[in-house]
């Protein structure tokens, strides 16, 4: 029976738990998408508070596949120097961290892409802020070269592994939703044909880092609305990437267009609300041979724990409670079992627009208040 302190290894990364840090948007970097010291700081403090592997912010590999301000680059060989002492802080202790690679597609703008976005299709959706233009073949060749650049430099840099973001609706999630996705090529129509640009993007990070460098995808199992990617597809997806090999798959879904099912759901106060996507993860755990990470509202050590007693998940990922306790992991691995205080309000993005990085507003203000404040 899986423990939350087990010591595992995927692909010969040793992990010294099954706690994974989800990507999420940290708005910690230049405008060119530079990481600045405040974000190694804070991966280091993640790595210092026992986080079993860190999934750095969502990263972009070309310049038109940015989506918000602060977010982090990998298109280019000038961020080296940073990039290697993010890597080396964070093993100094101890800690294992993953590099996410996306290309937001039709789920940007022009005024943060530096063009009209691409998307497969030249279609608007909810979820786009303004109709994309349609990928050409000569597009598609480009972006898929990109993933294994971005991927080549992250190994050389020292990052343990990358993982690939194919949920929320970006660009990967866009070619596997009939949604967004009215191609009538090689890319699109079946789920075959859906999966496509998925497994090339894959394949190139192979070809860049070979078979023994870890490789992990974020996949929804669904996304929640109506046209988009449904489980079935999900599952089909995720057994292609199992046995094209695969090293880990992080279960989410919902995409910004999913109203309440959104892949950061409000207000999980109760532990009902809890592991929101423990039954997607569990459906895809069923056909793949690989770990299976499951994220989506965790917040209790007895929901963790019952995740992995019914087998429906070999890890867990959470993003929002590190944001107000980077150092859960030792607290709960102190043998304190109160549930991780994040309330789930989302109020720690809005200082990433306005203050140039997120951080747990709820908190500060505690802080703020207390008779011991400067």
């Amino acid at each position: 029976m899986a423990d939350i302190f087990d010591e595992t290894v995927i692909n010969g990364m040793i992990l010294k738990n099954r706690l994974v840090r989800s990507a999420t948007w940290e708005g910690m970097c230049e405008e060119d998408g530079r990481p600045t010291e405040k974000l190694i700081e804070l991966y280091g403090q993640l790595a210092d508070g026992g986080v079993g592997l860190i999934v750095t912010g969502y990263t972009f590999v070309r310049p038109e596949g940015k989506q918000l301000p602060g977010k982090m680059g990998l298109h280019t060989d000038d961020f080296a120097e940073e990039m290697k002492k993010m890597t080396r802080i964070v093993h100094e202790k101890r800690g294992k961290i993953c590099i996410q690679l996306v290309h937001a597609g039709g789920q940007t703008d022009s005024a943060n892409a530096g063009r009209q976005p691409l998307a497969p299709s030249g279609i608007k959706v909810e979820q786009f802020p303004e109709t994309p233009k349609e990928m050409t073949q000569d597009d598609i060749n480009q972006v898929v070269e990109a993933f294994g650049k971005g991927a080549r430099r992250a190994k050389g840099y020292g990052f343990d592994a990358v993982q690939l973001h194919g949920a929320h609706g970006y660009l990967i999630n866009q070619f596997l939703s009939p949604l967004t996705n009215k191609r009538t090529d090689q890319y699109g129509g079946s789920i075959e044909n859906r999966c496509r640009f998925m497994l090339e993007a894959y394949n190139a990070i192979r070809r860049n880092c070979g078979i023994c460098y870890p490789v992990l995808i974020k996949l929804n199992g669904s996304d929640f609305l109506d046209g988009g990617l449904e489980l079935e597809d999900a599952v089909y997806a995720a057994k292609l990437l199992d046995d094209a090999g695969i090293d880990a798959i992080e279960v989410s879904g919902g995409t910004p267009a999913s109203g309440e099912k959104s892949p950061v759901r409000a207000n999980i106060l109760k532990p009902e609300q809890e592991a929101y996507n423990l039954e997607l993860a569990a459906e895809i755990r069923q056909v793949v041979r690989c770990p299976v990470i499951a994220v989506g509202g965790f917040r209790r050590r007895e929901t963790i724990e019952k995740a992995f007693n019914s087998g429906a998940a070999d890890y867990i990922s959470l993003a929002r409670p590190f944001i107000r306790e980077p150092d859960l992991v030792k607290r709960w691995e102190a043998g304190d079992r109160e549930p991780a205080s994040c309330i789930s309000c989302n109020g720690c993005f809005k200082p990433g627009l306005e203050e140039g990085g997120i951080y747990c507003v709820v908190e500060k203000k505690l802080a703020e208040d207390s008779p011991f404040a400067p």
